[in-house]
């Protein structure tokens, strides 16, 4: 049984490196920029019998949709719009993300490097990403665990 993980993407490098990530994960796993399936990848030579393996688990880190694309299993979040706007909505990838797990603060100005600012704004948003990650969290079959990308300078 495939178990699913589920990408936090926090703040602006978080951000950034997530859309890396799931850059290189599409190439891998021959899915496009919009989550259609482009190529089945490579099968890969088991060194120990010889024998060809095509077990792709595209399921770990992406759903798939009932118009039969993949979305990732990735919350993308933010104080500021920029990053994740370049990521989600203006980039080569703006479809591949599910809209629903896109968090950006309302008042859209970041903490500004202000560790108490991002403190104070995280305590006035931290049960609206609470429910996101609940969601998905309950999308899965078998949660294995998260990964967390983000700063901490």
């Amino acid at each position: 049984m495939p178990r699913e993980i589920i990408t936090l993407q926090v703040g602006q490098c978080g951000n950034q490196i997530g859309g890396e990530f799931w850059k290189q994960l599409c190439l891998e796993h021959g899915i496009a920029p919009d989550g259609s399936l482009i190529e089945l990848p490579t099968e890969q030579q088991n060194g120990n019998t010889g024998t060809i393996l095509s077990d792709d688990r595209k399921d770990v880190f992406f759903y798939q949709s009932d118009d039969d694309r993949y979305i990732p299993r990735a919350l993308l979040i933010d104080l500021e719009p920029r990053v994740v706007n370049k990521v989600a909505h203006t980039g080569p990838y703006k479809s591949l993300f599910n809209p629903e797990n896109l968090f950006i603060a309302s008042d859209g100005g970041g903490a500004g490097n202000n560790w108490a600012s991002g403190f104070r704004q995280g305590e006035e948003h931290h049960e609206q990403v609470l429910d996101m990650m609940d969601r998905e969290a309950d999308n899965s079959d078998s949660l294995e665990g998260f990964v967390l990308t983000h700063s901490i300078a």
